[in-house]
């Protein structure tokens, strides 16, 4: 779960969202990181966004084409071939992928020096919901999950932090104690400061694999970290979850995903 400052920490879903109290730190030098968007494993294969979006909308009359300021999108698109390559190789669901691999490629854009790769966006994904596949969903064609992915309250119990409603309920549906969401898992408070439009329909939603994959991106790659960079990968990964384990754990998942990746290639 993605903490802001009040809450330590909280393992993913498939843990059962339990909350570690205290900082942890790596009892070693990290292992090396996965591979960064400009290496084996890391690299997306694209086309240019004027190329899909002209074959995306070649049957669409001028009138339902969007703007081409509708939508935040970074300067070129996940090539299809790549998505299913990478997707049957890896495991990782294409709707999932193409989310991961669109918020690296809107990275390399906004924040170069980040270099942020979508295999760890999807260990995290993989962890936190199964790629927004917990509890019987999946996720849709427009991003969004079938099923709303909402954690247990933290309310203290279960060794989480205590925290109460701060949004009335609406992200998380529980008016008094605040829950993690989407397939990301942000609590309220974090997805208020960070919670991304990715796909521009108008709304920040921490449902939508496209909003949380960015927003995510985005999080990890705050206090101009390199997450090329074994000391800067830690401490993104604890920022998003303070337990040396959950970090581990990703860190094994996101090289298994690049070294399949890199196969497929």
């Amino acid at each position: 779960m993605v903490a802001a400052a009040a809450v330590l920490s909280a393992a993913g879903l498939t843990a059962g969202i339990v909350a570690v109290v205290g900082g942890l730190h790596p009892s070693a030098v990290p292992p090396q990181p996965p591979p960064g968007p400009q290496e084996a494993g890391g690299v997306i294969d694209t086309v240019p966004a004027d190329g899909a979006e002209a074959a995306e909308q070649a049957d669409l009359h001028a009138d339902e084409r969007p703007s081409p300021a509708s939508r935040e999108t970074a300067s070129a698109d996940p090539l299809p071939e790549w998505l299913d390559n990478i997707s049957a190789a890896s495991g990782v669901p294409r709707r999932a992928l193409l989310a991961y691999a669109n918020a690296q490629l809107r990275l390399m854009e906004e924040q170069p020096r980040c270099r942020i790769s979508w295999p760890t966006l999807a260990a995290i994904g993989e962890v936190e919901s199964k790629h927004g596949t917990y509890a019987g969903g999946k996720v849709g064609p427009d991003g969004r999950t079938t099923v709303d992915i909402i954690g247990i309250p933290l309310d203290g119990s279960n060794n989480t932090v205590a925290i109460g409603d701060t949004d009335g309920g609406d992200l998380d549906g529980d008016t008094r104690w605040d829950r993690a969401v989407g397939p990301m898992q942000f609590i309220p408070t974090t997805w208020e400061q960070w919670g991304a439009d990715a796909d521009g329909d108008g709304r920040a939603n921490p449902h939508d694999i496209d909003d949380t994959a960015l927003s995510a991106a985005r999080y990890l790659c705050a206090e101009g970290r390199d997450l090329t960079d074994q000391e800067d990968w830690w401490r993104a990964v604890l920022s998003y979850n303070q337990s040396e384990s959950y970090a581990r754990d990703i860190l094994d998942i996101a090289n298994r995903y690049a070294a399949d990746a890199a196969r497929a290639t």
